[in-house]
């Protein structure tokens, strides 16, 4: 298995628990991963898994620092950090949960921070770039800023469990999606049951 450096983004849309089974998968088989979380990412954080988000870098330390992979925390303010640079070698980008809102930013190259400046230098290099939507239903300006980034080259992986695997937990069903993003990048995981034909 080849070593990959990863860029991970978590927003405000309900599904932390998405990025977070990719970010803890990647960095168990060895993987580096530069992260970083929105504003509105740390509320979600907060709100679903009820984090203290004072101390924000040792938030994700303190729980992921014993895996063998690399972490590499950003603020989303530092503007300056490697990822906003084109010339930062990567094999790929994920926005785990990704909201309507930052969906919308990337369809209309508008970059106010690092998350959504580091997703456009994936568009604009050519990169490989996933973003799992969160929200229901969807209108017709959330359709066609998919669609946008579709025609874009950008990977869209809607949170939408598959059940032919029988998942008994809604952590079967979060590491379904999980994996499927990971497929993309063609990383190798256990994290779901392949369909194997019918009985």
């Amino acid at each position: 298995m080849s070593h990959k450096r990863l860029i991970l983004g978590m927003t405000g849309a309900s599904g932390a628990p998405y990025g977070l089974c990719i970010l803890e998968e990647c960095l168990r088989q060895g993987h580096t991963v530069h992260l970083v979380v929105s504003e509105a990412g740390w509320r979600v954080l907060m709100e679903e898994h009820g984090w203290e988000v004072q101390e924000r870098e040792r938030c994700f330390t303190k729980r992921y620092g014993h895996l063998p992979g690399t972490l590499v925390y950003h603020p989303l303010k530092d503007i300056g950090a490697t990822i906003a640079s084109g010339s930062f070698q990567t094999d790929g980008m994920i926005v785990a949960p990704c909201s309507m809102a930052s969906l919308a930013k990337l369809a209309h190259g508008l970059s106010s921070n690092l998350l959504e400046r580091a997703a456009d230098v994936m568009i604009k290099e050519n990169k490989p770039l996933i973003i799992v939507p969160r929200e229901m239903p969807l209108s017709a300006i959330h359709l066609e800023n998919m669609l946008k980034l579709s025609r874009c080259g950008v990977s869209i992986v809607p949170a939408m469990p598959a059940f032919y695997h029988q998942p008994s937990s809604i952590e079967d069903m979060v590491r379904f999606v999980a994996g499927k993003v990971l497929d993309l990048l063609k990383i190798d995981h256990q994290l779901y049951q392949r369909w194997e034909g019918g009985r």
